[in-house]
């Protein structure tokens, strides 16, 4: 019991094990370490073998069998849980002690002697059990006790910078609310700068491994904003190059934390002073932060511009920070580079980074465009992407790096320019605002986007890229939006425009495929002649003159889904110009089949595809609901207010029915070239559409009624002849269908008849030839037989000779002499 025995006792322990732990006495191990911890509250002098027995879990633990590992695994991941537990120990050496040992988890020395009988467990071992025992999150709660004492502090960080590596401690040491914790000793008393640096590389490793989301929230609080502010002030100034990464790293965070609304940025003012600072060498500002600020333009400085102007993108989409980023004169700035490049570069950047810049800055004003209109118009953006758009197309000689992730497909050209610029003027005609629109058209913005298809389609020939198809897909929305609904734009886009998105019809179908854009490339040349064509009746003559609806068809004819509907809505546009039918009924596809059949099939693909119950021969099966989908026959009424459509009027616009029904109409249900008995069947039902949909509403209402309350009498008897009606047309449908198929089967028979006659008068005819050639073999080979034959041929002659005797007539011989042969 004396103490001195006790401090022998432990100084023989330690050197018994001076060369690792066996696996099998850890618990032993730990018991003791927990006695000296509980000691040291009343004598000193237990805190040095304390230190040695921390410094043993430091060296390799010893196994005598290679599954001693896995057999004894929940023991050592407790041991190591409860070493984190003495970071409670009041002692500094105690503390830093079991840092180092963390530490030598991850830098596993072996000693110069090993245990006769045991080997080292593996390099991870000691790792995984840390994991397992949650010594992360131990640490991190931790940091509150050593709150005030900076070097006991540092250790524990550069702990928890090692542990910080796996995606599991990240996890856990996030579950003790670590990221805040850190946040707030961020700007603590620090000379050497460890604090700052050791913090950041932690936040940033729980950025990588966690939820960025769950880091930001909790991050969120005003507390932690003002912390991370005040220490990127702080080394916004520093001079060294570990300072400049360390300020980069900062001013990444502060993006993470600037992608969520919910956290104060602009309440804090730093959204305000990242603003400021992207922004200060584009436009002169007088703020005490900047004012003795220099950009160096080594790397550093280029990727933190890169980062603030990252920031703007961000912040652009919170709409807090609207009137902060029109404040601080981001329009002007970002509009800067909206020029042609110099050369060489710009101020000391290089040509190359200055692209960079310039393409980033322009991606950057596609975002902040839209939410800052406004002060858009009042520096003329318009003006100066056009301006820039021609000098992207003009043949003033540059050769971009293409180097950067917005330089994609820039290389040696001016293509990346020109595809940002156009995501910028469609981001902000997108917003359909009357003056945007206006003030692009009367600079002559439609002549100008159709020079630029020309220029795309001219380089797609020579070499077809995904950028390329951007630049063009892009250019054809802009051209929709700016003439939707405005007849003098049409006029203007009609005879060049309609000779641009002619190719785009005739595109090679194996293309829609390709994953490069021409998919996207065709909708936008779709929606592009929806809004400037259809409506125009100049355009739609042109138009048609270009055989426009039989490129339209035979697209239609792949049987695209997601192509048929819209195509489909273009056709019934189109067909309010009488001229269409004549085009739609004249097309022939292949197989010569005709725009009925083509409909008729499209109307079939989709029943099936809804579920719609027909019989073997497509005959209507449901009389009460011949049109109803497997959805809607599943659908329970719902009673809605009469405002709100219904599913069966819903159901209307969610499949292509509608439109097939209206093409039909428009082509007449009579006389239809090119169509077979089960087209007919079909089209039966497609003339009746509009009865069964009525038929379906009435439905609804019924059902509707029952839900609320009990209708009179004299409703109730409406309401049954009107289903009756509907039921009564279904059946009359069904009928009719019945007739087409009986008529085409007796059709069938006579045809199979009149073959069968033909087949038996063929077989007919052969047996007389060869009936005639037996005779003739006969005639040949047996003299008795050519005997009967010559008497029978001159008994043949005279019977067909005259009886009447002609006076003075001259008589000739039928017989050719020296003849021996009947032939």
């Amino acid at each position: 019991d004396s103490e001195k025995e006790q401090l022998k006792t432990l100084k023989r322990v330690v050197k018994h094990f001076e060369n690792g732990l066996p696996l099998k006495d850890l618990g032993q191990i730990i018991k003791i370490l927990n006695l000296c911890a509980k000691k040291m509250n009343e004598q000193e002098a237990f805190t040095e073998p304390l230190c040695e027995l921390i410094k043993l879990f430091g060296l390799p633990f010893q196994k005598k069998k290679s599954s001693d590992e896995v057999n004894y695994s929940t023991e050592v991941s407790k041991c190591i849980a409860e070493l984190g537990y003495l970071m409670s120990v009041p002692s500094s050496q105690v503390r830093i002690e079991i840092c180092k040992c963390v530490l030598s988890f991850y830098k596993m020395e072996l000693p110069g002697k090993l245990l006769s009988g045991y080997q080292p467990t593996s390099a991870n071992y000691k790792i995984q059990m840390a994991e397992s025992g949650e010594l992360a999150k131990t640490l991190v709660l931790s940091l509150a006790l050593v709150e005030n004492q900076l070097t006991e502090k540092l250790w524990v960080l550069k702990a928890l910078q090692h542990l910080s590596i796996s995606g599991k401690n990240c996890r856990l040491m996030m579950e003790a609310q670590a990221a805040s914790r850190l946040c707030l000793y961020l700007n603590g008393a620090d000379p050497s700068g460890q604090l700052v640096f050791r913090s950041s590389d932690i936040l940033w490793k729980l950025l990588e491994n966690t939820s960025k989301e769950e880091v930001a929230s909790q991050l969120s609080s005003l507390e932690c904003v003002h912390a991370l502010k005040e220490v990127f002030v702080d080394i916004l100034h520093g001079f060294r190059h570990s300072d400049h990464q360390l300020r980069n790293d900062l001013l990444m965070i502060a993006t993470v934390l600037a992608e969520n609304p919910a956290v104060p940025m602009v309440e804090s003012g730093f959204a305000k002073l990242l603003i400021v600072l992207a922004t200060f060498t584009e436009v002169k500002i007088s703020n005490p932060l900047v004012k003795d600020l220099k950009l160096t333009y080594s790397y550093e400085d280029f990727e933190m511009k890169q980062l603030l102007f990252n920031v703007i993108r961000v912040l652009s989409k919170n709409p807090s920070a609207a009137q902060l980023l029109s404040e601080n004169n981001v329009m002007p700035a970002l509009l800067y580079y909206v020029k042609p490049n110099q050369k060489p570069g710009f101020h000391d950047w290089s040509a190359a980074q200055y692209e960079e810049l310039q393409l980033h800055a322009i991606a950057v004003l596609a975002s902040v465009a839209p939410v800052l209109v406004d002060k858009y118009l009042s520096c003329q953006a318009n003006t100066l992407l056009l301006v820039f758009l021609e000098w992207c197309t003009g043949q003033d000689p540059f050769f971009g790096q293409g180097n950067s992730f917005h330089g994609t497909g820039g290389r040696g050209n001016k293509l990346a320019q020109m595809r940002y610029s156009l995501r910028v003027l469609r981001s902000v005609v997108s917003l359909y605002d009357d003056a945007v629109n206006l003030n692009l058209c009367d600079q002559g913005a439609i002549s100008q986007l159709l020079d630029i298809l020309k220029y795309a389609a001219k380089k797609s020939k020579e070499k077809e890229d995904a950028t390329l198809l951007e630049i063009q897909a892009d250019t054809l929305f802009i051209l929709s939006v700016l003439c939707e609904n405005d007849l003098h734009r049409k006029e203007l886009f009609s005879y060049e425009g309609i000779g641009r998105l002619i190719p785009f019809l005739q595109m090679d179908p194996k293309k829609l495929h390709s994953g490069l854009g021409h998919n996207c490339l065709l909708f936008s040349a779709l929606d592009c002649l929806w809004s400037c064509v259809v409506g125009c009746y100049i355009a739609e003559d042109y138009f048609l003159e270009k055989q426009g609806i039989f490129l339209l068809l035979d697209l239609l004819a792949l049987k695209e889904k997601n192509l048929c509907n819209i195509i489909l809505g273009i056709l019934v546009e189109f067909c309010d110009n009488p001229k269409t039918t004549s085009h739609i009924s004249t097309w022939r596809g292949e197989k010569d089949q005709t725009a009925a059949n083509l409909l008729i099939e499209l109307w079939r693909q989709e029943e099936l595809e809804l579920g719609v119950r027909r019989d073997e021969c497509g005959r209507i099966v449901d009389m009460k609901r011949p049109i109803a989908s497997s959805f809607q026959r599943q659908q329970k009424v719902i009673p809605v207010p009469a405002n709100c459509p219904t599913f069966a009027i819903v159901e209307v616009s969610e499949n292509m029915r509608g439109k097939l029904y209206s093409l039909l109409c428009k082509l007449g249900f009579e006389n239809l070239p090119g169509l077979s008995a089960k087209d007919f069947v079909t089209l039966a039902i497609i003339r009746h559409y509009i009865d069964f949909k009525v038929g379906e509403v009435w439905s609804e209402i019924c059902e509707e009624l029952k839900e609320e309350f009990r209708p009179i009498m004299s409703d109730e008897e409406a309401l049954e002849a009107i289903l009756k009606v509907s039921e009564d047309t279904g059946k009359a449908v069904n009928t009719l269908q019945t007739k087409i198929l009986e008529r085409q089967h007796h059709q069938e028979i006579q045809e199979e008849k009149e073959t069968y006659t033909k087949i038996q008068a063929i077989l007919k005819q052969r047996e007389m030839i060869n009936k005639s050639w037996e005779n003739f073999l006969a005639r040949t080979s047996n003299y008795e037989a050519l005997k009967k034959a010559k008497k029978l041929q001159e008994k043949s002659i005279e019977v067909s000779r005259s009886k009447i005797k002609t006076q003075n007539g001259t008589v000739h011989s039928t017989d050719i002499k020296g003849l021996h042969t009947t032939v």
